[in-house]
This record gives structure tokens, C-alpha cells and sequence, in this order.
């Protein structure tokens, strides 16, 4: 069925699913207290360090920092989409999940999840498998591939076929009327010239390889050319099924061949991950002929922990290993690895591993890959010597940007000081001192005007053209100071705090993660709607949540927004509970402390936005609204 699973029927699935249950069914569990705990199904262990918690109805593995709710387990454990999983415990509780139409016309054109371009692609691949088998000029297909070393059993795991000569076979095949045609057509199979209005197949007398998605369904296909034709190999285009960018070849493959995959190797080219598996490595994937992205690695970090990017060694094979740093870099968690194996000039993976053999080869990407810290600092070092003074200071200036994409804070951490290692520097000077110069050259605007204005004859009177604002009440933004510490001539950033420490804002959204009641006890989330700082918006966002829907417990929130980006930054805040349990911490004050300090910045900000303007260009609406903000400046605060 087409359309979107309600937010509400989610949240109501998951709060009459007990996790113990869902995981109990899949793992051998344990009561070890109030909780449970099991060997990880994630990762090899020899002692259990999977935890399962009845009452927050969520587990943690401390071994490989796998975590999450009863959906992110069927998920992971199944390998399954989050529809598809939803379906999984929809029907474990006997209900039916219900759907709602898209109203986004943008949206309109996604792919309904009962496409017939599914069924038509699979009709393809068959057609194409069977040619293979068949066709009286299949010889010249056949003596390929076992030149290539393919045995017939792993071109059935593949479903490696041929499509023959000619410009129509599989047009003729199935199509019966112009409605089939066009469905062929916009399935990428068939193509029409648009000069001439003529149509034929898009892949003829080639080696076909179908491209499958995560269920398994043929999404496109890839062709390499038997005769000589160009290009040598050919893709299908961008279809509504099918998006190049997002998948990778042979990855549906790998998770059928290897039940607990602990790393996945990126290679460039169909024949290089078949040969592979071939030769009992059944853990590679490959791009469709575009770099590797940002979307591609997250998919696979959903998986694994551990990425091996597998490159030629020449001058093509470094470029495009670097693209792949770039990409590889903002989704860097700690606990996540990335390598890069350069294999000797004139070889590719394929080539490699048929004349030294799977065990050869996997010791090779043992003792070879060098990992994602040592080829980025080697790389750089290339075209910014540090033996020199200008080349250390060139370094850095290449390194700290890529540094600062890093999302794992003790990854990136440890990234600084191999920096600072290698360069002498002291980082931490060096970006106090680069926060500190702007200030130091000139002052805000905002105080500038506010210096030129007069304060009135009297607090509070009638707005008019004659009236100024309160100088004695207000307070710059740039002049804040952190509670119990000086005034600093910089505004700090919020997301700073000491080295090592999680910021106030981080702290209170784990607080308020865990205990969503004290959202009803706080400001609105509204009033505080205009912020533009991560950390600032996920705390905005769970308390808009908590205060719209309240109840609403722990779980409930890391399912809204399971999968996104915010959702894997609360998983990671739902896994440090350990941190709520310090007897000395008076969490709840700490949580309204940094909420009303949260709106005293805001209202700050909104007065240097009004201020900015001259003030007889302010409307008389804009000047009621500058009257409001220095009145809630000089409310009492209060703990709630």
C-alpha cells in the first residue's frame, strides 16, 4: 500500500511492543539484574555486552555501541527497511499498519512501493538469464566469463545474464502495445530517440549484471559490452526505482552470503566484487560509476563498522580514494573505521585475487590499509611538506577544515593532537586567537547605534519618534558570561565549555531525553523557535515534541525520528544515561537554567536585529515589539 505510516501509529506500535520480547525471540537472553544481556548479534564477542533495559525498552551494546528501540533492532538484525520493519511488528501485535497519501506534489514522483517497474525489471533479468542459457550466439558470453574464472554457481548467486544482439529482443519480448513500451521506457530498458521517434533496446550484446536494493527486488542493471561498442560498460539511467547515487552493486549479495558482516570492502567495478566472491571474499560492493557519496556510506555504516575502500594505485585510483575521504569525513562517528588499500600499478582487485588467492588477498587489506588518520595527514604532507616553518603552517591550514567535519568529538579530538604532533602548534591558541580578532577589530553594529542613542526622560513612557532604548537594561549579546565566570570581551560559542565536557544545551537534551515530563514545566518551545545552532535546535525540537505530545516517553522520541540525522544524534544521547546517575548533579536545575538561558540570548538577539535598523525607520509594530523584548530582559527570572 502506497503513502506514509502515521507518526502516531508508530509511536502507539512501539508503546505496546515490549523489546525484551522482540529481542528475546532473536538472542538467547540473560537477567542479569533488572535488566538483561546477551552476546551482540553486531560484532564477535566471547562475553556478553548487550543490554537489554524493560524499562526505558531500549538496548546497548558497550562493546560495539550498537543501540536503540525494539524498530532500530528488527532493523539492524533483519537488515530490513524501516517500513518493512514496521510491517515486522505490526504483525508480531496483530494490527495493521495503516498509510497516509502524500500531499507534496514534490514528493509525487517517489516510487509507490507496488511500482510495476519492479516486476517488469525482474522480467528482465530472467529474459536476460535466460539468453544466457540459450541463445545460439551465447558462446562468445560463456567463454568471457570463464575466461574471467566464473564458475556457473557464482554467476547464478549474481544473476548474470546476456542480453543478445539486435535492437529489439527484449522489446519484442515483452511488449505487447505502446502502454508496455512506454513502461520499458521508463524503466530504462528501452530508449526513443527523440529526433526520429524510434525505439530500441539500451543494452544489447553485452554481460548483464542486475542491480538489486536492499529487499532483494532488481532496481537497474549494468552491461559490459562484448563486442566494441562504446561505452564498455553501461549503465541504466536514473529511473523512479532506481538512483545511482544511493546504491551499491552487490550489497544485497553480501548480506545474503555473510550473516554478521564485520566489514565491507568498496571496490570499482562489477567483475572486480563477483571475482572477489569468486574467490570466497563475499564482502565487497561497488559504486555505479559515480564517486562514493556521503548517502553511500551511511548505508553502509548501518551495517558495519568498519568501511575498506580497495583503490588501483595509480594517479585515477589516489583521486578517487580522496574523493572518498571527503565523503568519508562528516560521517566519521567515533567507533567508526575507514581504510584505503592501494593495490600495485596495473592491477585491480579482480586481478589480484585470482593470482594470489583469498587468503593472500585478505592479508594484504590487513597488513596494507592504511587508515582514514594516516592517508589524510600522508596525503596532505604530499603537497604541504611539514619541514619547514611555511610548510607546517600550510599544513594546518589544509588540515583543521577537514578536522572540523568530523562529528566524532574524541576522533576528532585525537585528529588535533596528531596535528599539533606534527605541526608544533598549539590548536587551541591558535583557534582562540582566530575567535578573538574579529572582536577585537571592530564592534558589533548593534553597539554602536545603541551608544548613539539617548536613554528617556522617563522608563516606560508612550512609544514615539523621541524614545530610546534603556541603556542601563540593555545588555549586548556579545557581553554574556558564562554563570559563575567573568565577562568575556567575545561571545563564546555555546557548543564550547571545557575541553572534554559536553556542552549545557547537549546536557539538557539528554536530560530532557530521558525524563520528557519536564518539558511541560518549561517555556515553550515556540518562544524559543528561532535558534540556528545544532545543539540549540535538537533541544528546541525534543521539547516542541514533549510539549505537543505529552506523555510521550523516551522511546517514542527516538522512533520520531529514527534514521535522520537528529534521530542518530539521540540514539547517542540515549545510550549515555550513565551520565544522568551522578547524585551530585541537580539535573532538573541545570535543564531549566539553560532553557531560560536559551530565551535571554534570544531576546538579545532579536533587540540587536531591531536595533540594527535607524529607529525612525522602525514600524510602529517592530517598536512595540522592542518595547516587549526589554520588558521580558527585566522580568524575574524563575527556575520554571
Amino acid at each position: 500500500m502506497a503513502g506514509l505510516i502515521p507518526q502516531g501509529f508508530i509511536d502507539d506500535l512501539l508503546g505496546r511492543t515490549d523489546i525484551v520480547e522482540v529481542v528475546g525471540a532473536r538472542l538467547k537472553l540473560k537477567k542479569t539484574g533488572k535488566n538483561y544481556s546477551a552476546l551482540c548479534p553486531f560484532h564477535n564477542e566471547k562475553s556478553p555486552s548487550f543490554s537489554v533495559s524493560p524499562d526505558k525498552q531500549f538496548y546497548y551494546c558497550f562493546g560495539c555501541g550498537a543501540g536503540g528501540n525494539a524498530l532500530s533492532f528488527v532493523m539492524d538484525f533483519e537488515r530490513l527497511d524501516f517500513p518493512e520493519a514496521v510491517e515486522d511488528l505490526a504483525k508480531q501485535a496483530g494490527v495493521a499498519v495503516p498509510r497516509e497519501e502524500r500531499s507534496d506534489r514534490r514528493q509525487s514522483s517517489a516510487p509507490r512501493k507496488d511500482s510495476p517497474l519492479y516486476a517488469l525489471l525482474e522480467q528482465a533479468a530472467a529474459y536476460y538469464r535466460q539468453q544466457l542459457r540459450q541463445h545460439p550466439k551465447k558462446a562468445r558470453a560463456v567463454s568471457y566469463l570463464k575466461q574471467r574464472g566464473l564458475t556457473g554457481h557464482i554467476a547464478k548467486t549474481y544473476d548474470i545474464g546476456m542480453a543478445p544482439p539486435g535492437w529489439d529482443n527484449l522489446m519484442a519480448h515483452l511488449a505487447r502495445d505502446s502502454t508496455e513500451v512506454k513502461a520499458l521506457i521508463e524503466a530504462g530498458l528501452v530508449v526513443e530517440n527523440e529526433d526520429s521517434g524510434k525505439r530500441y533496446d539500451r543494452f544489447r550484446d553485452r554481460i548483464m549484471f542486475p542491480i538489486r536494493d536492499s529487499r532483494g527486488r532488481v532496481i537497474g542493471f549494468g552491461g559490459r559490452v562484448l563486442g566494441d561498442d562504446k561505452p564498455k560498460y553501461l549503465n541504466s539511467p536514473e529511473t523512479p526505482v532506481f538512483h545511482k547515487g544511493q546504491e551499491l552493486y552487490g550489497l544485497y549479495e553480501a548480506k545474503q552470503q555473510n550473516r554478521q558482516l564485520q566489514d565491507i570492502l568498496v571496490v570499482e567495478g562489477y567483475m572486480d566484487v563477483i571475482a572477489l566472491a569468486q574467490h570466497g571474499v563475499t564482502n565487497a560492493v561497488a559504486t555505479l560509476g559515480t564517486a562514493t557519496s556521503e548517502d553511500h556510506l551511511k548505508r553502509l555504516f548501518r551495517l558495519v563498522h568498519s568501511v575498506t575502500f580497495c583503490f588501483d594505485g595509480d594517479k585515477a585510483g589516489r583521486q578517487a580514494a580522496w574523493r572518498a575521504l571527503n565523503s568519508a569525513l562528516p560521517v566519521l562517528e567515533d567507533g567508526r573505521h575507514v581504510r584505503f588499500l592501494f593495490l600495485p600499478d596495473g592491477q585491480d582487485p579482480d586481478s589480484m585475487v585470482r593470482e594470489e588467492g583469498q587468503q593472500a588477498f585478505e592479508q594484504r587489506i590487513n597488513q596494507q590499509a592504511q587508515p582514514l588518520t594516516e592517508y589524510l595527514f600522508r596525503h596532505l604532507s604530499e603537497e604541504a611538506r611539514p619541514d619547514s616553518l611555511e610548510g607546517k603552517a600550510h599544513l594546518a591550514a589544509l588540515a583543521l577544515p577537514l578536522i572540523d567535519r568530523v562529528p566524532g568529538s574524541l576522533l576528532r579530538r585525537l585528529l588535533r593532537q596528531s596535528l599539533a604532533q606534527i605541526t608544533g602548534m598549539d590548536l587551541n591558541q591558535v583557534a582562540s586567537e582566530a575567535a578573538q580578532a574579529p572582536a577585537a577589530q571592530q564592534p558589533p553594529a548593534s553597539m554602536a547605534q545603541a551608544a548613539s542613542v539617548q536613554a528617556p526622560a522617563e522608563h516606560g513612557a508612550p512609544w514615539d519618534d523621541d524614545w530610546q532604548p534603556p541603556m542601563d537594561d540593555y545588555q549586548p549579546a556579545y557581553e554574556l558570561a558564562e554563570p559563575d565566570e567573568p565577562a568575556a570581551p567575545a561571545r563564546r560559542g555555546r557548543s564550547g565549555g571545557r575541553k572534554g565536557v559536553d556542552s549545557p544545551l547537549l546536557q539538557a537534551a539528554r536530560t530532557l531525553l530521558h525524563h520528557p515530563h519536564l518539558a511541560g514545566l518549561a517555556l515553550q518551545a515556540n518562544e524559543l523557535a528561532d535558534e540556528d545552532e545544532d545543539e540549540a535546535r535538537l533541544l528546541v525540537a525534543l521539547l516542541d515534541a514533549a510539549q505537543k505530545n505529552p506523555g510521550l516517553n523516551t522511546i517514542e522520541m527516538l522512533a520520531r525520528w529514527h534514521g535522520t540525522a537528529l534521530g542518530d544524534q539521540l540514539s547517542m544521547l540515549a545510550e549515555q544515561e550513565w551520565l544522568l546517575n551522578n547524585p551530585n548533579a541537580n539535573l532538573e536545575q541545570q535543564f531549566f537554567d539553560t532553557i531560560n538561558r536559551l530565551s535571554a540570548e534570544q531576546t538579545e538577539r532579536r533587540i540587536d536585529k531591531l536595533l540594527a535598523k535607524p529607529l525612525h525607520e522602525l514600524s510602529a509594530e517592530e517598536k512595540q515589539q522592542l518595547r516587549d523584548l526589554y520588558q521580558r530582559q527585566r522580568a524575574p527570572k524563575t527556575d520554571r
